[in-house]
């Protein structure tokens, strides 16, 4: 079995930065895909950030610029820096890993940004 584990979710003001982290533990022999979704109330969850085999990246095209995603392959930690915050941006942020065919979430963290 494998574990994710976010972080570093809370309140910010319009134009704040945070930093969510991601670590991933158990039976992991390579990890694939690592990545970030969201989920604001009353929307679906959409793709924020990903990280393939930790060459490509994907981006929102509303996060683009903002936000960056980082992964650190010996710690099997993802993270996403996210700076010049707007309160669009508040949501559930997802984390998800792909280990294998499977993929893994995390339970999530709320991301609130105030205006």
């Amino acid at each position: 079995q494998v574990q994710v584990v976010e972080s570093g979710g809370g309140l910010v003001q319009a134009g704040g930065s945070l930093r969510l982290s991601c670590a991933a533990s158990g039976r992991i022999l390579s990890l694939n895909t690592m990545g970030w979704y969201r989920q604001a109330p009353g929307k679906q969850r959409e793709l924020v950030a990903a990280s393939r085999s930790g060459r490509i990246t994907n981006y929102a095209d509303s996060v683009k610029g903002r936000f960056t995603i980082s992964r650190d392959n010996v710690k099997n930690t993802v993270y996403l820096q996210m700076n010049s915050l707007k309160p669009e941006d508040t949501a559930v942020y997802y984390c998800y890993v792909g280990v294998g065919s499977r993929d893994y979430w995390g339970q999530g963290t709320q991301v609130t940004i105030s205006s």
